[in-house]
């Protein structure tokens, strides 16, 4: 006999279940961070390339992309402070060889969690932030308060700013922002979080922080909080629109890394479960 759990979980999903894709179709020339290698597809084999003796055929495909590029999550060994990784583990030993058997991507187990979205904007009346805007604890205690939400150990939590709207929009130079900036939970908001005991926490930006105007890449404090001292997760580049439109401020939250050994990151594709 199934034990109630399993049960109820059949029972859900016999009963219908509506899923929302937070995950960004991977394209050539989609916005991406500049630190990374770009996304790639080709395709050496072509249909009529070789045709077998029945008249059947086959395409075959080439990708290549670093490991963050589009949707994906961040493994513990993709950050260093002062030369360490999570735990205290030495960053320079732990790369030898050229992978991390320690903290890779390969150690992040598969994540069927309870799911929190905290839609920033539209808990201060705005369909989007401002280029460059700090999102502050004060913000995320508003938007938790707003939404009447809960947010419990080991949660996953995703901060929507609305700047996604400049990836669906094909403004890729807006979404980068490396001259306007872009919003972000800045280190103060990632502390709050963290202290919350989450699993991981992800956004709509290209990378999880407050970038100001001009300032690219060069400082990512909330990356430091999250990977380095804390050992939570980072999923970045996510699609969070069609979840905060319909309101789904709860779910659950499912999302497989690939197993990349000692890799620093995985594209993922994360769904939010809901009952229909």
């Amino acid at each position: 006999m199934n034990d109630p759990t399993t049960a109820q979980l059949l029972s859900a999903a016999a009963s219908g279940l509506e899923v929302f894709d937070l995950g960004r179709t991977l394209t050539v020339g989609m916005p991406q961070s500049p630190n990374h290698p770009a996304y790639w597809h080709a395709m050496p084999r072509r249909h009529g390339d070789m045709v077998r003796g029945d008249g059947g055929s086959a395409a075959n495909d080439m990708i290549s992309m670093g490991t963050h590029v589009g949707t994906h999550v961040d493994a513990l060994a993709h950050v260093s402070q002062d030369g360490k990784l999570f735990g205290g583990t030495d960053a320079e030993a732990a790369q030898i060889g050229g992978r991390f058997t320690e903290h890779g991507a390969h150690t992040i187990a598969p994540m069927v969690r309870r799911g929190v979205l905290l839609d920033v904007p539209g808990a201060l009346g705005t369909d989007r932030l401002d280029a460059g805007q700090e999102i502050t604890v004060a913000d995320l205690e508003t938007t938790i308060a707003k939404q009447g939400s809960e947010i419990r150990d080991g949660d996953v939590v995703l901060v929507r700013s609305g700047w996604g709207q400049h990836f669906d929009n094909g403004d890729g130079d807006t979404y980068r922002g490396l001259a306007t900036g872009v919003p972000g939970v800045s280190e103060q908001g990632a502390t709050f979080l963290a202290s919350k005991g989450i699993h991981a926490t992800g956004a709509d930006t290209i990378a999880y922080e407050q970038l100001k105007p001009g300032a690219g890449h060069g400082l990512l404090p909330a990356h430091r909080v999250l990977l380095v001292e804390r050992g939570i997760y980072i999923i970045e580049a996510m699609d969070l629109e069609a979840l905060a439109a319909a309101a789904k401020h709860e779910f659950l939250f499912v999302m497989s890394p690939l197993k990349f050994y000692g890799a620093t990151g995985s594209p993922v594709r994360p769904l939010a479960v809901v009952g229909a």
